[in-house]
Formats: structure tokens, C-alpha cells, sequence
């Protein structure tokens, strides 16, 4: 929809003061920098195609309860069909001086039809429509948004079934702590992005109820049929409290939060990539086309994306303080703070969904380097808890077990080899439980193989993860 774009043209009108609903109400006109302060068009625009849409509910309604007449509908329906086709090829004018979205709209209703769209506006007021507009693009929003949240949750899983014997060091404080597979590494991230297409669910059946109806705060005394509209639209319930319904933004607020985590989650792999690209670690590499070079370094290969990705999960932070902020202090009902909901709110949906598509063609072309993934693996003692645990099953309470294992790191440290280059002798100093098949539970693989368990990083738990997410994502 090009309604997404920004306005072709935002000019005066000499006669606008005469199309303001209010105007007959104040003795001067409004100031010119208050017009440009107080107006919205130049970013509520975008709503155009969702005011059309309840609007034509609307009238629909009024018209199948007899407050307009048949040739009103006919009427209203010709000529939001004629500016539905302008704002979509992008020749709409937008008047500065109409101040929002919907009044534009309504004033260029008036100049097609005349009369019958004075007479849309009955029994609503720009509070509910605006309430109702902004659910609707929400909603379709938060539709596209799953559908990118699955596409990136099949590029990880693609990526971790091709991994699922990959061995890599599984890390506490950034330290070496016990081998994982890298597919079962990056299935932990597929996890959290699956709770956060549950929550965007939950979100949007909280989202998906009408305000219409409610007009400025009270309701109307028009015979109004708000489930009809309601259907119409695809709501599945009408607001049940006209104050409530006006002035509540909890729907944006909740989005924005969901939003929030999963740019929290995307900020977590993306600091992992980073340090993973480095020379230092070197486990992966990612596509040339999603990094830069640097101006006076000709060897830099810079991971840009993870790094603006991890930037604009502030941003995105940043909006819902400020949505919460937003709210903390309003008394019931509308008040024309709630204006500024939308521009936080229409940057969270443009940067959530841009993250998403371009995150899941990188991950798709990341290249994984798994010996010196391995190599990693083999060092810091990371098979030193499967020591303790082969202790433990000959006997050996856990904390004495832990304490001959910690000696025993410490004297191979001093050394400067694995535990796995001890002989069995030496290995048996620290504990005489130590039997011949001691090395079988220190070599990565079967320190691995032995956490089968659901939920477990030995490669068969991986591919059943795997094919636990692929059902979900069919």
C-alpha cells in the first residue's frame, strides 16, 4: 500500500477553517506553528487505508438501521473508492490544515459526494475512529510480523539440523563450561522466538475488539449495531466501556513490549555472532553482502547488521518507555497525549519487521567453521563435570566428587593439558574409584551422547527438537 509512504504533498487551504467540525466555536484561527505542532497527517496517514475500511463499516451499519438512506451508502462507497485509488497511486492531497488522517479523508469525501459524506460522522466521533484505525493497522501489522518471526525461526532450525552433530564449548560468564552442539546452541534461540510468537497471539486476541460506537466517550444515542460493524471488520468483540475504549492504548503498549523481546532475543544472537566472527573465536562467518569494510583498514570485514541489530533493540526499548510513559498520567478519557502513540508505535512495526526479514537471509547464509569449534570445545576442561558424574555413579557423594575433580583440573592445568591426556594412574590419585574406562566419559562426544534427555544437547534430543519445531512451523 503506498498509504505507507509519506505524504505527496501537505499544503494549505484557504478555506479550511470552514471544513473544521469545531471551528465555529473559537474567534481567531489557529496559530500557524500550533496547526504544525498539534497535526498528525504527516505520519497518520498511513492509517488511510484502515479509515476507509472502518468507515465503510460504519456506514454500512448506519445505513442498515436507517439513520442514512441507501443512496448515502451508494455514495460513500463511489467515493472512497475514488480515494482509496488516489492515496494508492500516490495522488492524494494532504492538507496541513485538515490536521489527521481522518479529516483529510472525510473533506475529500465531502468534495466528491457532497452531503452524504457530511453525514458519515453521525454517531462517531475522531476518538473511536481513531481508536478503531489504529487497532485495525495493528492487527494486520502483528499478522505480517508472524509471518516473518516463522520465516527467521525456519532459517535457525534449517541451520541447526545441518549442525546437530557440530560440537562447540557451551559457555557460563563467557567461560568454557560443557560441550553443546551447535544445533542445539542455536535451537535454544528458536525456543525464544517461539514464545514470542505466542505472545504475539495472546496480543493480538487482547488487540482484536471494537471501540466503534463509543464515539467521543459516552457511547451515542443513534440505534447504532456495534456487532455488526464488529463482524464486519473481523473484531471478534465490541470494547465493553465507551471510556475505556477510547483511551485505552494497553494494546499498543502489550505490542510494543512483545516487540521489545524479541529484539531483546535477536540482541543476545547477535552479540553471539559477532564475538563468534572474531578471529579470536572464529567458529562462523557470515555473508559478505551483510557486512562493510572499513575506510582505512583494507582487512576489515565488519559484522554490521548484528551490531545495528543490537543498536535498534534500544530504540525499540525506548518506545515502550515512552508509550508507558504516555499513559501513566491520564485521566479518563481521551486526551490528545494519545496522539503520540503512534510514531513510537509505527517505528516499532517498521524496525521489528525489517530486523526479521533481513535477519533470517542472513542466518541463512552463515558459514560454520566446526573444527575450530571443536578445537574450543577440547579446551577449558569441558568434560570436567562428566568426570564428577562418573564418580559419582561408583559411589562418590557429589561434593567430594566435585572437590577430586577440581584437584584435578588444577593439576593438569599446571601442566597445560585436558583432563583426557591423564593417564588412568594419575587420574586415580585424585579418587581410587577411577577405573580403566575413565577416558570413555571424557572425550566430547560421549560427553554429549550422554545427555539424552528432552531438552538435552546429545544429537539425537537435537533432531527430535528439530522435528518438534518443524511440526509447529507447518
Amino acid at each position: 500500500m503506498n498509504s505507507e509512504q509519506p505524504p505527496r504533498a501537505v499544503q494549505s487551504t484557504a478555506d479550511a477553517e470552514s471544513a473544521k467540525t469545531w471551528s465555529g466555536r473559537f474567534d481567531e484561527p489557529v496559530d500557524e506553528r500550533v496547526k504544525r505542532f498539534t497535526a498528525s497527517v504527516f505520519f497518520d496517514h498511513r492509517l488511510a487505508h484502515f479509515d476507509i475500511q472502518g468507515s465503510l463499516a460504519h456506514a454500512a451499519m448506519l445505513e442498515a438501521v436507517g439513520v442514512i438512506s441507501a443512496q448515502d451508502l451508494a455514495d460513500i462507497r463511489r467515493g472512497m473508492a475514488h480515494i482509496l485509488g488516489e492515496i494508492e497511486r500516490g495522488e492524494f492531497r494532504w492538507s496541513l490544515d485538515l490536521e489527521d488522517v481522518h479529516l483529510n479523508i472525510e473533506r475529500r469525501l465531502t468534495d466528491l459526494v457532497g452531503d452524504a459524506g457530511k453525514r458519515l460522522h453521525t454517531g462517531r466521533s475522531r476518538n473511536d475512529q481513531v481508536a478503531t484505525d489504529v487497532r485495525l493497522w495493528l492487527r494486520d501489522a502483528i499478522d505480517r510480523i508472524g509471518g516473518h518471526l516463522k520465516d527467521l525461526r525456519r532459517s535457525l532450525v534449517d541451520l541447526a539440523e545441518q549442525h546437530v552433530d557440530t560440537v562447540m564449548p557451551g559457555f557460563t560468564h563467557l567461560q568454557v563450561a560443557q560441550p553443546v552442539t551447535f544445533g542445539h546452541h542455536l535451537m535454544a534461540y528458536q525456543e525464544m522466538l517461539s514464545r514470542d510468537g505466542e505472545r504475539l497471539v495472546d496480543c493480538r486476541r487482547r488487540l482484536n475488539r471494537l471501540p466503534l460506537g463509543a464515539a467521543a466517550l459516552a457511547g451515542t444515542s443513534y440505534p447504532i449495531d456495534r456487532e455488526r460493524v464488529a463482524r464486519e471488520l473481523g473484531f471478534d468483540a465490541v470494547c465493553g466501556n465507551s471510556l475505556d475504549a477510547v483511551s485505552d492504548r494497553d494494546f499498543a503498549i502489550e505490542f510494543t513490549a512483545a516487540a521489545a523481546l524479541i529484539m531483546t532475543h535477536l540482541s543476545r544472537l547477535s552479540e553471539e555472532l559477532i564475538l563468534w566472527m572474531s578471529p579470536r573465536f572464529g567458529f562462523i562467518d557470515l555473508a559478505d553482502r551483510f557486512c562493510t569494510g572499513s575506510s582505512i583498514m583494507p582487512q576489515k570485514k565488519n559484522p554490521d547488521v548484528p551490531e545495528l541489530v543490537r543498536g535498534k533493540t534500544g530504540r525499540v526499548n525506548g518506545h515502550l518507555v515512552a508509550l508507558l510513559t504516555l499513559m501513566k498520567g491520564q485521566p479518563l478519557a481521551y486526551n490528545k497525549d494519545n496522539q503520540e502513540d503512534k510514531e513510537p508505535l509505527f517505528d516499532t512495526v517498521d524496525t521489528l519487521v525489517d530486523t526479521l526479514v533481513i535477519y533470517a537471509e542472513m542466518m541463512r547464509g552463515v558459514r560454520v567453521d566446526a573444527a575450530r569449534m571443536r578445537a574450543a570445545a577440547a579446551e577449558g576442561f569441558a568434560t570436567a563435570t562428566d568426570l564428577a558424574d562418573y564418580l559419582v555413579k561408583r559411589g562418590l557423594p557429589f561434593r567430594e566428587a566435585h572437590e577430586a575433580v577440581a584437584r584435578a583440573v588444577r593439576a593438569a592445568s599446571i601442566r597445560g593439558v585436558d583432563l583426557a591426556d591423564l593417564s588412568v594412574e594419575e587420574l586415580r590419585a585424585f579418587s581410587p574409584l577411577v577405573g580403566d574406562d575413565v577416558h570413555s566419559v571424557l572425550t566430547l562426544d560421549g560427553s554429549l551422547a550422554s545427555r539424552s534427555h528432552v531438552g538435552g544437547t546429545a544429537p539425537a534430543q537435537v533432531r527430535a527438537a528439530v522435528a518438534r519445531a518443524r511440526d509447529d512451523l507447518a
